[in-house]
């Protein structure tokens, strides 16, 4: 049991940790500078620790289903909408933010922008500050400049370090010589998505990514395969 807490290996290398942190770094401080321009530090700050969250998956995880433009934008919004409209109702209390945190996962999924932060903006909002609460429902404000701001921020920094993003589900995969390609037995981003509706879990990746990948790795595999030919023919 113990053995499954062993953590996997991150393969990216140490120049492109650099890069994401660099740019989470950038991108929290103009969200915040900005949300704070014009609605005030206390307002911004309140939101930083759901922004820094958000601010890991745009930059360091940008290919991932949870860091998609929709994901977020989509994510903030459910969660300012259910949190605020539980504190009117059940006002703002612990068990009302837990609630509130649920609902906007429930509706997340519903619309297909699930973001783990906004589980966190959820909670937030409800267990407000007092410049926060008296926005009321004008927090829908610097909750989506916020978003927005954050989003603009990757979008720039991570395509101008090369660094592809928002991922479209549209890419093409990687070739793959004719003889593969019509192989009526290839695996295709179709089969993918009917075997990741059958597991009925959650994976921040996406069909696309997987027939990427698989195709990649048939490719690395059959150069394998040929180079045992030829090295057992010397």
């Amino acid at each position: 049991m113990f053995a499954r807490w062993k953590p996997a290996a991150i393969n990216t290398r140490p120049l492109e940790w650099s890069r994401a942190a660099i740019g989470m770094a950038l991108g929290t401080l103009f969200s915040v500078w900005l949300c704070a321009q014009v609605f005030g530090m206390p307002v911004a700050l309140h939101l930083i620790g759901p922004l820094g969250a958000s601010a890991v998956l745009l930059f360091a995880v940008s290919s991932g289903a949870l860091a998609q433009p929709w994901s977020i934008l989509g994510g903030y919004l459910c969660a300012a909408v259910m949190a605020l409209a539980v504190a009117h109702v059940l006002g703002r209390t612990l068990g009302s933010a837990c609630l509130a945190a649920g609902m906007a996962l429930v509706l997340m999924c519903w619309l297909r922008c699930l973001h783990p932060p906004a589980g966190a903006l959820a909670l937030t909002l409800v267990l407000a500050d007092p410049a926060s609460v008296a926005l009321d429902w004008y927090e829908l404000g610097p909750v989506m400049l916020a978003a927005a701001s954050l989003l603009l921020s990757a979008l720039a920094y991570n395509n101008l370090t090369r660094t592809r993003y928002p991922k479209g589900p549209s890419e093409a995969p990687a070739l793959l010589p004719a003889t593969a390609a019509s192989d009526s037995l290839a695996i295709t981003a179709q089969d993918l998505k009917l075997a990741l509706a059958e597991m009925e879990e959650f994976f921040d990746v996406t069909p696309e990514d997987l027939e990427q990948l698989i195709h990649a790795s048939e490719a690395h595999a059959r150069r394998r395969s040929i180079g045992q030919v030829l090295a057992s023919r010397r």
